[in-house]
C-alpha cells in the first residue's frame, strides 16, 4: 500500500491546475508554469482545492507509479508557489565563481576557466565574501531542472575525501580519509 500516493495534495491560493482528458496536468502559479503527463492507470481527482490520486489495482508497478506521480505533482505545486533554492560552496584554494547573466564562470584549479550556460528557468547568484568560501545560489520553480543543474555544476569538481576540496552542497559534510604516512 502506497502511503505517499494515498496522501491528498492541498492546492494553495494562487495556483491554477488544469487536468486534461489525456491525463496531462498543467500547473500555473506566481513563479511559473509546469506540465506533467501522468500514466493512464493513475486517476487524478481535483475537488475543493485538494488533489487525490487513485489506482485500479495493487500490482507492484501500479503502486510505484501511484507514489511517483503524487510526489511529482506535489513538487510541481510547491515549485510554482514557493520555489526551490539550492546553495553550493566552492571549497579549495583559488576556487572562484562569477555570475554573468545566465553564464556561470568557475575557476576550479584547472588550467582554464569553466563557463557554464544555465537554462532561463534557473536564477543564478554567486557571492564571494572575504574569509569564506564562494557561494553559488540557484533558484527555480522546477525541482527536477534545478537538481540537474546543481549536479552538473558539482560534476566539474567533485568533493574528494583527502583534502575535502571541490563543489559541495551547503552544509554537506565530507567523510575524510587519512592520507599515507611516511615510512620509518
Amino acid at each position: 500500500m502506497s502511503r505517499i500516493g494515498n496522501a491528498p495534495i492541498t492546492v494553495p491560493e494562487g495556483v491554477e491546475i488544469n487536468i486534461s482528458p489525456e491525463n496531462q496536468v498543467h500547473v500555473k502559479g506566481k513563479l511559473g508554469e509546469l506540465t506533467q503527463e501522468v500514466n493512464p492507470l493513475i486517476k487524478i481527482v481535483l475537488e475543493n482545492n485538494t488533489i487525490t490520486l487513485s489506482r485500479p489495482n495493487d500490482e507492484k508497478e501500479t503502486r510505484s507509479l501511484h507514489g511517483l506521480y503524487r510526489s511529482l505533482l506535489f513538487n510541481m505545486i510547491f515549485g510554482v508557489s514557493e520555489g526551490y533554492v539550492v546553495e553550493q560552496e566552492l571549497v579549495g584554494v583559488g576556487y572562484r565563481a562569477k555570475a554573468q547573466g545566465q553564464n556561470l564562470e568557475l575557476s576550479l584549479g584547472y588550467s582554464h576557466p569553466i563557463i557554464f550556460q544555465l537554462p532561463q528557468e534557473v536564477k543564478l547568484t554567486a557571492t564571494t565574501e572575504k574569509g569564506k568560501n564562494p557561494l553559488i545560489k540557484l533558484e527555480s520553480f522546477d525541482k527536477q531542472l534545478i537538481g540537474q543543474v546543481a549536479a552538473k555544476i558539482r560534476s566539474f569538481r567533485k568533493p574528494e575525501p583527502y583534502k575535502g576540496k571541490g563543489v559541495l552542497f551547503k552544509g554537506e559534510v565530507i567523510r575524510r580519509k587519512a592520507g599515507k604516512t611516511a615510512a620509518k
